[in-house]
């Protein structure tokens, strides 16, 4: 894990704006960040991974041109997937899926009340059934780590992939 950039590059640290209510878009930057609440929600899991597929048709990952492009959209939707379910397993829930576009590469973070540090499996054992969404993270992403939210509970667990070429 890494934790030595908690911002991307081009970030200026956590948005103290307000999201759009409802819509799950940031109304400040909806062409760059895509913000969706999961708080008190149900099928958390398919709401986050319909919201970020639709997210990469608007910035024209989607629909995919190439073999290579359509890869990198699936493993964007699988980063989600793991991050946003081991907010459910480990951390009570995921409170907000953030989606932030930057010119090379695409961030994600969830947001939850948990305490805990997601770490990947070690060692790791293929075989084994469960355990495995922080070990594909780190395998998938450019980069990931935790922020803390200061003096109350809970975190951001983010990751960055490549933009696909």
């Amino acid at each position: 894990m890494s934790t030595t950039r908690p911002f991307a590059a081009d970030d200026r640290g956590p948005d103290s704006g307000d999201a759009d209510g409802g819509s799950g878009v940031d109304a400040r930057e909806n062409d760059m960040v895509r913000r969706l609440l999961l708080s008190g929600e149900s099928g958390i899991v398919p709401r986050a991974r319909d919201f970020t597929r639709q997210a990469l048709r608007d910035w024209g990952w989607l629909p995919a041109s190439t073999a290579d492009r359509r890869a990198a959209a699936e493993d964007v939707l699988l980063v989600v997937s793991e991050l946003v379910t081991n907010a459910c397993l480990h951390a009570g829930g995921p409170e907000e899926l953030r989606l932030r576009r930057e010119p090379r590469a695409l961030r994600m973070e969830v947001v939850d009340g948990g305490s805990g540090d997601p770490a990947p499996r070690t060692p790791h054992r293929a075989g084994r059934p469960g355990g495995h969404g922080m070990f594909i993270v780190q395998r998938l992403c450019l980069d990931w780590g935790v922020i803390r939210n200061g003096d109350r509970p809970g975190k951001t667990v983010w990751a960055e992939m490549a933009a696909p070429s």
